[in-house]
């Protein structure tokens, strides 16, 4: 069953109406409503396509965060091949907020690292809603060293509302697995590409974001904290959210021009969760692009491309 956000209304009362008119056709009651439906289905997607064209920085937020979006796993199937999961930091345990591994991309081995929210309930509370722990990044950092080791580009696929704030992730070192996940990330010999999905929430996402590209899909968000906790601290109010969300350019669009990003992919009409194959597939298209840009580049290259791109942020060029 479809989940609908609060703005998308208009759309659910056309689609309401649109099952309403089919479940009487394949009733065969003998009354002829195909042109009805067709008129009512131009008359939707015409709808979507206009609500979508024109979203609010809150509004795309809802989107990024809506439940039936593709998550990491959905990703991973769609454009992994021979995908072979590792687990545990081999330090304190295992941490199901990020999965990683190593598979193939259209033929070529890569390491593939991600954040997933889980779909259902159970999966939501097992992998802790990708908020992950300090064994998650350094779970990263040794899949990282691996891919270092035998060259092999990483892909990342960002998804979280932030890393977990609980006590016994501060008390295992949380800022410190932070800092060394996103260090890892910039000592990279071979090219790296990471992809926003979802939410991209502080430190938490940048842990494994600090890539060469760095590409969002049309309809995400990623941002220094959340529009709701931005809103708190600035205006004591979290109802304030959405003017925060305006406020603080969390969006693909905002940040593709402020140079903090290098590339949006374009959503399906509806957004992502309407058709997460086509979704899948142009992410698909934009990573192969991305790692074809940065083929032909020695480890010293990339190194240099990756610190170059991080450094220009925020300059007058």
């Amino acid at each position: 069953m479809r989940s609908y956000l609060d703005f998308e209304k208009p759309v659910a009362e056309l689609e309401a109406k649109l099952e309403e008119l089919r479940q009487i056709e394949a009733n065969g009651d003998g009354v002829s409503i195909a042109d009805e439906i067709s008129r009512l289905e131009a008359k939707s997607a015409e709808a979507l396509k206009g609500l979508y064209a024109a979203l609010t920085p809150w509004q795309k937020t809802m989107v990024a965060r809506h439940p039936q979006r593709p998550h990491f796993v959905d990703y991973c199937a769609g454009l992994i091949t021979d995908f072979t999961p590792l687990a545990g930091d081999r330090a304190f345990g295992e941490d199901e907020a990020i999965v990683g591994g190593f598979g193939r991309f259209r033929g070529e081995p890569v390491c593939v690292i991600g954040q997933e929210k889980g779909s259902t309930t159970d999966a939501r509370i097992r992998h802790n809603f990708g908020m992950a722990r300090p064994e998650g990044y350094r779970k990263a950092v040794r899949l990282m060293e691996l891919a270092d080791r035998f060259g092999l580009p990483m892909l990342s696929f960002v998804d979280t509302a932030g890393a977990y704030p609980g006590i016994e992730a501060e008390e295992r070192g949380q800022a410190e697995a932070i800092a060394r996940s996103t260090e890892a990330c910039l000592a990279l010999g071979a090219p790296n590409v990471s992809v926003i999905i979802g939410e991209g929430g502080s430190g938490g996402a940048i842990a494994i974001a600090t890539a060469n590209k760095v590409l969002m899909l049309e309809h995400t968000i990623y941002s220094v904290i959340s529009p709701e906790g931005a809103a708190s601290i600035l205006w004591r109010d979290a109802a304030r959210a959405q003017d925060a969300a305006t406020n603080m350019k969390i969006t693909a669009q905002d940040l593709v021009k402020l140079g903090v990003i290098d590339g949006v992919i374009p959503e399906p009409p509806g957004g992502a969760h309407r058709d997460p194959a086509a979704a899948i597939a142009a992410t698909g298209e934009a990573i192969a692009t991305a790692l074809t840009d940065l083929h032909n580049m020695g480890p010293e290259e990339i190194r240099d491309h990756r610190a170059d791109k991080f450094l220009r942020i925020g300059r007058k060029v």
